[in-house]
């Protein structure tokens, strides 16, 4: 069976089993979209509302501006693998609470050893705060963060401001990009790692 074919019996599996209380209110749920080989997974806090209508991460204004950067380090939507700590839009894009992220955490963990990146990339605090809960972003950001997590093998992890709150704030747009740069350096870092 493929990484393809294996994140679709997740998703399906999920799709039932999931009991985020999100399900209600939401119109369905996103799952993760992308590359099943991808060497970078980017991880964001939970669908908006163009997600929620199309059913794929990272489709509305913050995806644009994602794949913009993307650009930037000469990689394209197809070459990565996107998702969200919570599967489910909150009402109102409110930030998710702790039970609904514990309710979406195993079909994220599951994605997550299925693909098996080299690296980990979170866009904004939600999602680094999920793994690393002690962390502040506006220290954290644009540092390689190394740690072992029980269930996946990838101990790379890098966090970003989210591309969202980069779209409000034009000096933290410069931030995001400039450490979306690093993205490039911190891969062949990692590679180093692997070698030793």
């Amino acid at each position: 069976m493929t990484k393809e074919q294996k994140l679709e019996n997740i998703h399906k599996k999920w799709f039932e089993k999931c009991e985020c209380r999100l399900k209600k209110t939401a119109k369905q749920p996103v799952p993760g979209d992308g590359n099943a080989e991808a060497e970078i997974v980017f991880i964001g806090e939970a669908p908006g509302r163009s997600e929620d209508e199309q059913g794929r991460p990272f489709v509305g204004s913050a995806g644009k501006f994602l794949a913009e950067m993307l650009s930037i380090i000469n990689l394209k939507r197809e070459d990565i693998y996107i998702t969200n700590i919570v599967k489910y839009r909150p009402p109102n894009n409110r930030d998710p609470l702790p039970e609904e992220k514990s309710a979406c955490r195993e079909w994220l963990l599951e994605e997550l050893k299925t693909i098996s990146p080299k690296v980990i990339i979170f866009l904004g605090r939600h999602a680094m705060n999920n793994f690393f809960p002690d962390l502040q972003i506006s220290q954290a950001h644009g540092k390689l963060l190394i740690k072992s997590f029980a269930g996946i093998s990838t101990k790379y992890f890098f966090p970003l401001y989210h591309p969202a709150a980069a779209l409000y704030d034009g000096s933290m747009r410069e931030v995001l990009i400039e450490d979306f740069k690093k993205i490039p350096k911190v891969l062949k870092e990692i590679e180093k790692h692997q070698v030793k």
